[in-house]
C-alpha cells in the first residue's frame, strides 16, 4: 500500500493554469552511469547496504523531479553489473574485477525491481565495442574475453576495443545482451554514442589489416567501417526481438550525425567529429530502415552556441527521425555558474531547452546526463524539473515496436473512506506477458470521463500497486467527486478507464 499525503493530491489539481503546457505522453529519463564511478556507486567496493542506498536515492531523487524512466549502464567496459556466465562482475561495482557482491545481491534484478516500484522504465545501457578501459591500468581478471580472444581486439587511444570489422565480434556482443534481455524484465536496450571511438589526433584505427583481407566488396574505407557498425545494429535487433518482441533498442548518437557542408542532408553546424564522417555510425540509415526503436541525441550544447546549435539540432532530427520516437538528451553536467558560457550559469537554459522540444511535434520526450547531477540538485535543476518543467506526471510514450497489444480495464474498483483516510482498491485479470499491467493510473473524472483521462492535470497518482491510500482533510470533502482508475502495460498502452467510482464524503 503507498500512503501519499493530501497536500500532494491538491498539489496535482492546483496545477490548471499549467495543464495546456504539459503532454501526458513524454519521456522524462536520466542516465545512470557507472564506468569510473560517475554516478553509481559513488565508489567502488561500498558494502553491499551502501551500494543500495545509493541507488535508492538516485531513484527517489528521479522520481521527485518528475522521472519516470532510468538508463542505468550496465556493462560499461566488458563487465557485467548483473550476475554472468559470460562476462566477471565490473570492477567498479566491487573493486576488483570479477568479485561478487559479497553478501550476494544481483544488482540489475534490485535496480529493475525498484525501477519498477516507482512506475519508471528501465533501460538496460550497454557500451558494444569498449572491452578494457585504460588498459595500462586496469586488471581483467584470466577469464576475460580479451585474454580468451585478444586476436579480437585492438588499442587505440588509451582504451582496448572490440574489432568491429570481425563477426566473431558481432555474434559475442549479440549473445551478451540477448543474454541479458532473456532472464531479466528490461523494457529497452539501450546504445550510447561510442561505436567506432571518437579519433586520436594523428592516429588511424588499426583496421588496415582486416580492410585488405576482407573488404566485400568495399572500393572505401570508411564505406566499410560504416557497414560494419550497420550488421551489428542489424544483429542486435534481430537478437533482442527474437528473445522478447516488446522490449524496445534505442540508440543514442553524439549530436551531430553531419555537417551541412560534407552533405547537404546535415545540420547546419560545424561539429569537429560527427557520426557519419568519424563514428561511422548512420544513424540516420537505421532509423529508415526500421532497426531501431527510438533515437535519443545527445544535444549537449546551449541554445545559440555557434558551432553545434540545440535549436538548430533539435529541428534537425525533428525533421529526420522517420516516425521513431525522438528523445533529446540534454548535458547536465554543463551547468556551472563559472563556466565560460553565461548560458549555463542558471538552470534556466535546460528549461528553455525542454519548452523548445515540446513545441516540435515528433519530439517525445528528454534524458537527461546525469542522475548525480538531479540528485545534487545542481544549480536548482532538480527544483526546476519538480516544479516547473514536470508539474504534471507524464507516462511514457507507446512503444511502437509491436502492434498495440490491448491490456484490460481494471475491475472492482472502489473507494472506502476508513477511520480519517481514503482507500482506492481495485483488481486487474491481466495474466499475459504484454497485457499485464506495469502500472496504474488514477484519475478524478470531470465532466465526460473520455476528456478527463486525455488531461494530464486529472491524474492523482501513476501507481504500481492495486490500492492507494490518502490522509483525509475533512473540510476538503464536502462536494460529490468521480474517480475512475485505467492500467497501462509493457508497450506503454493505457487501457479503457474502469467503472467511475462517485463518492461523497
Amino acid at each position: 500500500m503507498r500512503r501519499l499525503t493530501l497536500l500532494l493530491f491538491v498539489l496535482s489539481l492546483t496545477t490548471f493554469g499549467y495543464a495546456k503546457k504539459y503532454p501526458k505522453r513524454e519521456l522524462r529519463a536520466g542516465w545512470i552511469a557507472t564506468v569510473a564511478n560517475i554516478d553509481w556507486p559513488s565508489r567502488s567496493g561500498l558494502p553491499v547496504a551502501q551500494q543500495q542506498q545509493e541507488l535508492i536515492q538516485l531513484l527517489d531523487n528521479m522520481q521527485e523531479a518528475g522521472l519516470n524512466a532510468v538508463v542505468m549502464q550496465i556493462r560499461p567496459a566488458t563487465d557485467a553489473f548483473y550476475e554472468s556466465s559470460i562476462e566477471p562482475w565490473s570492477q567498479w561495482l566491487n573493486g576488483k574485477q570479477g568479485k561478487a557482491p559479497e553478501p550476494y545481491y544481483d544488482p540489475l534484478q534490485f535496480a529493475i525491481e525498484e525501477a519498477h516500484k516507482r512506475c519508471m522504465e528501465f533501460h538496460a545501457w550497454f557500451n558494444p565495442y569498449r572491452a578494457v578501459f585504460s588498459y595500462n591500468r586496469n586488471m581483467t581478471t584470466p577469464n576475460h574475453i580479451t585474454k580468451q580472444h585478444p586476436e579480437w581486439f585492438v588499442k587505440y587511444g588509451k582504451h582496448m576495443y572490440f574489432n568491429p570489422a570481425l563477426k566473431e565480434t558481432r555474434d559475442y556482443v549479440s549473445h551478451v545482451v540477448a543474454d541479458v534481455v532473456r532472464r531479466y524484465e528490461v523494457d529497452a536496450v539501450h546504445f550510447d554514442d561510442y561505436f567506432y571511438p571518437y579519433r586520436v589526433p594523428g592516429v588511424e584505427f588499426p583496421d588496415e589489416e582486416n580492410y585488405r583481407n576482407d573488404s566485400r566488396g568495399f572500393n572505401d574505407k570508411e564505406a566499410w567501417r560504416r557497414d560494419n557498425v550497420d550488421l551489428i545494429i542489424q544483429q542486435l535487433r534481430d537478437s533482442i526481438k527474437s528473445v522478447k518482441a516488446y522490449v524496445q533498442f534505442g540508440i543514442s548518437p553524439f549530436g551531430v550525425w553531419r555537417n551541412q557542408d560534407k552533405d547537404p542532408r546535415g545540420s547546419a553546424t560545424k561539429a569537429g567529429q560527427t557520426n557519419y564522417d568519424d563514428l561511422y555510425a548512420d544513424i540516420l540509415k537505421w532509423v529508415q530502415e526500421g532497426w531501431i526503436d527510438y533515437v535519443a541525441p545527445q544535444i549537449y550544447w546551449h541554445i545559440g552556441f555557434n558551432i553545434a546549435d540545440y535549436k538548430t539540432l533539435a529541428e534537425w532530427w525533428e525533421r529526420n527521425c522517420y516516425g521513431k520516437n525522438l528523445y533529446i538528451g540534454h548535458g547536465l553536467y554543463r551547468l556551472d555558474s563559472e563556466s565560460k558560457n553565461p548560458e549555463w550559469h542558471t538552470s534556466d537554459q535546460v528549461m528553455e531547452q525542454i519548452n523548445l522540444n515540446r513545441k516540435l511535434k515528433n519530439i517525445h520526450g528528454s534524458i537527461f546526463y546525469s542522475a548525480k547531477h538531479i540528485k545534487k540538485n545542481q544549480l536548482g535543476v532538480k527544483d526546476l524539473l519538480r516544479d516547473k518543467a514536470y508539474a504534471m506526471p507524464a507516462l511514457p510514450p507507446e512503444n511502437k515496436s509491436l502492434p498495440l497489444t490491448g491490456v484490460e480495464a481494471p475491475v472492482n474498483f472502489q473507494i472506502v473512506n476508513n477511520n480519517g483516510s481514503i482507500n482506492f482498491k481495485w483488481s486487474h485479470n491481466g495474466r499475459s506477458e504484454v497485457s499485464k499491467p506495469r502500472c496504474f493510473v488514477v484519475y478524478r473524472v470531470r465532466g465526460s470521463v473520455e476528456r478527463s483521462i486525455k488531461n494530464p492535470k486529472n491524474i492523482i497518482a501513476i501507481t504500481s500497486g492495486h490500492n492507494l491510500t490518502f490522509e483525509v482533510v475533512e473540510k476538503w470533502f464536502k462536494s460529490k467527486k468521480k474517480y475512475c482508475v485505467t492500467a497501462v502495460n509493457k508497450l506503454n498502452k493505457e487501457s479503457a478507464p474502469s467503472a467511475i467510482v462517485k463518492v461523497k464524503f
